[in-house]
């Protein structure tokens, strides 16, 4: 690990954007998360790092309410969103996701033209009032998403014709389209090159200008490069929490220790 960056930044005195409180989650009786709680900070990338299997994909998903596709699934304690309950009667989850994007482990353009994905979600929002608007909303996405000089002069050609690094930019495009808050990624980079994830990378440093970044990864280097808080998620538990540099360098609990040293994974 001797390799490993990492950003510092003075993130303590932020007021959290995102907040959880108690969270467990059940699977049937499968008990994924136990009695998670932890603050999610603005303009900060948060990585969740741990094994396979620990509950750090099925917690993100609890931040934008995708679990809630899931029949067995249910969930306990409050999440927050500006001090807003996003579990509250009455909010709803396809209007919360506008506010909390989401980006997959796999690329996944819709059957569209490259317009027409980033279009997509802004149409069904109502935030554009003209074609003008909308044509200024998808040039200032793809842009955001660092693929705008690679795809303005195919804005009609289908996303899935491109290739799978610019197939996930082109999904973060989508994602911040809607003009999100919070930007949720599950394992962006695991189907990518190296190169692809290195765009994608600078990409995420990038979007912490403007977003909260909360990443998945299995990669501890890239947690290391990318993020300024990292949480590490072992067997539905909340282990340790804190700015990353510490939590790779001098990690309080031994089972942090033990996975980043690589005796447990």
């Amino acid at each position: 690990m001797e390799d490993v960056r990492y950003l510092e930044r003075d993130v303590s005195s932020q007021t959290p954007k995102i907040t959880a409180k108690g969270v467990q989650v059940y699977y049937g009786d499968n008990h994924a998360i136990k009695d998670v709680s932890v603050e999610i900070l603005d303009k900060t990338v948060t990585a969740f790092i741990g094994p396979s299997g620990c509950g750090k994909s099925t917690f993100l998903r609890a931040i934008n309410r995708m679990n809630d596709t899931i029949e067995s699934c249910r969930m306990e304690g409050t999440i927050t969103l500006d001090g807003h309950d996003i579990y509250a009667p009455g909010v709803d989850p396809v209007q919360l996701r506008a506010k909390v994007g989401m980006v997959f482990q796999k690329p996944n353009p819709f059957p569209k033209s490259i317009y027409d994905n980033i279009a997509y979600g802004p149409r069904i929002h109502g935030l554009a009032s003209s074609r003008a608007d909308l044509d200024e909303i998808v040039e200032r996405s793809l842009r955001r998403g660092a693929i705008w000089d690679e795809v303005k002069d195919r804005l009609d050609q289908p996303g899935t014709g491109l290739s799978g690094g610019q197939q996930q930019r082109l999904c973060i495009a989508r994602a911040v389209a809607t003009e999100p808050e919070v930007l949720l990624m599950d394992e962006p980079c695991s189907a990518l090159d190296p190169i692809a994830t290195e765009q994608v990378e600078e990409l995420i440093t990038e979007l912490r200008q403007n977003f909260a970044v909360i990443i998945v990864t299995h990669s501890m280097q890239q947690a290391a490069r990318v993020s300024q808080k990292t949480a590490y998620f072992h067997l539905g538990n909340l282990v340790e929490y804190g700015e990353t540099g510490k939590i790779f360098t001098n990690p309080e609990d031994p089972r942090t220790e033990n996975y980043i040293t690589g005796r447990i994974g």
